[in-house]
């Protein structure tokens, strides 16, 4: 029986998975130093963003 690779239990908290196989990913900066980012650069950073195919690529191979 060949090894399998166990899969990375933290990645899989950090990426999300959606119903059509993308990969959404949170963005940075919105940990501190917030009161110097106006409203609308804090209502961007909220939302989550895909990762890029080649990202995207990789990352299936850790998470699975």
């Amino acid at each position: 029986m060949p090894h399998k690779n166990k899969p990375n239990t933290s990645a899989q908290k950090r990426f999300k998975i959606t119903g059509t196989g993308r990969i959404l990913r949170r963005q940075c900066g919105m940990r501190h130093l917030l009161s110097d980012k106006s409203r609308k650069r804090k209502r961007r950073l909220k939302q989550e963003v895909e990762l890029t195919y080649g990202q995207a690529k990789r990352l299936r191979q850790i998470i699975v």
